[in-house]
C-alpha cells in the first residue's frame, strides 16, 4: 500500500503526469465504475488472473480517490482503513461481542438495526437509504429487502409466485385492451404494468436467494453464446442472417443450446 500510495503521489505531484493531475474524485468515479463491471465480468468468468488484474484496477482507482482527498487535507488511507475496521467489527456483534445469531436474514436483520442508530437516521423512509443510481435490478431487490425487514412481506414464496401470475394477467389485459389508446399512453401503461411484473419476480428471486441481477446476467450472456453459434454456422454456409428462413434458425438455434451440455 505504500509503494501504491508513494506511486500516486509520483503521478500528481510536481513533474508527474498530466493526466493523473487533472484528475478529480468526480472524473475518477466514472473510471471505477469501468473498473468493478470489468472486475465482475472476470469473476463471472471464473478467470483468476483476470480477478487479480481488476482488482489492482480496482484498488488503484480507490487509492487514487483517498489520494484526491488526502491532497486538500480531508482524510488519508488510515483514516479509511480504520473507520471501515472499526465499523465493521460493531456491525458484526455477534462475531466480535459473543451474541450469536444463527441465520444470514437475522444477520441482515441486526446490521440494519445497527445501520440506522450509527447514523441516527431520522429520514421518513427505511428506503431513503437505498442509493438511487444502483442498476434497477439491483434497486428493486434492496428496497424490496428493506420492506421485508420491516415484516412487509408474504409469507412464503408461494404468495409471490400467485402475485406473479395476478401481475401477468394484468400485463397481458393492457396488451389487449390498448388499441384505442394514444401510444404514449399505451407506452406508459405497458410500462406501468410490465414493471410491477418485474418487481415482483424480483422478489421471487429474493425468496429463492438468487441474485437477479447475475441471473438475467447470466441468461443474457448465455443468449449471445448460442447466437454467436448460430451466426457462425450460417456464415459458414456462405450467407447471412438476415437471408436465412426463421425454421432453419430456429433449427440452428437447437443445434446451439445441444453444444453446451446442461443448457436448456
Amino acid at each position: 500500500m505504500k509503494r501504491l500510495t508513494g506511486l500516486i503521489r509520483s503521478l500528481r505531484g510536481p513533474g508527474g503526469c498530466p493526466w493523473d493531475r487533472e484528475q478529480t474524485p468526480g472524473s475518477m468515479a466514472g473510471y471505477l465504475l469501468e473498473e468493478t463491471y470489468e472486475l465482475l465480468e472476470a469473476i463471472e468468468a471464473d478467470d483468476v488472473a483476470g480477478v487479480c488484474e481488476e482488482l489492482g484496477d480496482v484498488l488503484f482507482h480507490l487509492v487514487f480517490i483517498v489520494a484526491c482527498f488526502e491532497e486538500k487535507g480531508h482524510f488519508d488511507l488510515d483514516q479509511v482503513i480504520r473507520g471501515v475496521t472499526e465499523k465493521m467489527t460493531r456491525r458484526h456483534p455477534h462475531v466480535f461481542g459473543g451474541k450469536a445469531l444463527k441465520s444470514a436474514d437475522a444477520v441482515r436483520d441486526q446490521w440494519q438495526r445497527i445501520k440506522a442508530k450509527e447514523k441516527n437516521d431520522t429520514r421518513e423512509s427505511l428506503l431513503a437509504s437505498v442509493p438511487r443510481n444502483l442498476p434497477a435490478l439491483i434497486r428493486a431487490l434492496r428496497v424490496s429487502q428493506r420492506a421485508a425487514g420491516a415484516k412487509f412481506d408474504w409469507k412464503d414464496i408461494s404468495g409471490v409466485l400467485e402475485k406473479v401470475e395476478e401481475e401477468w394477467k394484468e400485463f397481458k389485459a393492457e396488451l389487449d385492451n390498448l388499441s384505442d389508446c394514444l401510444e404514449r399512453d399505451r407506452a406508459a401503461r405497458l410500462a406501468m404494468e410490465l414493471g410491477d411484473l418485474l418487481f415482483t419476480l424480483v422478489n421471487v428471486a429474493r425468496f429463492a436467494r438468487v441474485d437477479p441481477e447475475r441471473a438475467l446476467h447470466g441468461a443474457t450472456r448465455k443468449f449471445e453464446r448460442r447466437f454467436h453459434f448460430m451466426e457462425k454456422q450460417i456464415v459458414q454456409s456462405g450467407r447471412d442472417i438476415h437471408s436465412v428462413p426463421q425454421a432453419e434458425k430456429d433449427a440452428l438455434w437447437e443445434a446451439a443450446k445441444e453444444q453446451t451440455t446442461g443448457e436448456k
